[in-house]
């Protein structure tokens, strides 16, 4: 299985949101510049990410994105799906029915297909993006603290 730059795009530019947000909008341009990704091809991931509801965007000399959510609420596994469809390691409809499915091909789906398929659903539906942003800011020395006056 490998994901297409749309997926792992997407997961960098929701992680420097997460990152570099504080609660105020990030322009796409910002996003590109640091995370070296086409502005342009970020407009379609973005576009997707907004009509799944995990970013809300707004217009004007302010405008940017936002996460919908805190990042503690958003899963990898939602993000990945949202622009990779369902995380499998096989296709479906590579394989004949499970009507018609020999016996091996039944064995092979069965302990590998399968237990491969649930443990990376299970690995990504337990890392949240706040676990990935924090470990970033810790990684990268970025201080989070927010001063006010």
């Amino acid at each position: 299985m490998r994901f297409s730059t749309k997926g792992r795009y997407g997961l960098r530019a929701m992680i420097d949101l997460a990152v570099y947000s504080n609660g105020e909008h990030v322009t796409l341009a910002s996003i590109a510049e640091r995370q070296g990704i086409s502005t342009n091809y970020l407009e379609q991931v973005f576009s997707t990410l907004r009509k799944s509801g995990l970013v809300k965007s707004a217009k004007g000399a302010q405008g940017g994105y936002v996460l919908s959510e805190s990042p503690s609420d958003i899963k990898v596994g939602r993000i990945l799906r949202v622009l990779e469809g369902p995380l499998s390691v096989t296709d479906e409809d590579d394989e004949n029915s499970a009507a018609n499915e020999s016996s091996i091909r039944k064995c092979i789906r069965i302990n590998v297909w399968e237990k491969m398929n649930s443990s990376l659903n299970e690995l990504v539906d337990s890392v949240t993006l706040e676990d990935l942003a924090e470990d970033y800011r810790k990684r990268n020395g970025i201080d989070n603290t927010m001063y006010y006056i």
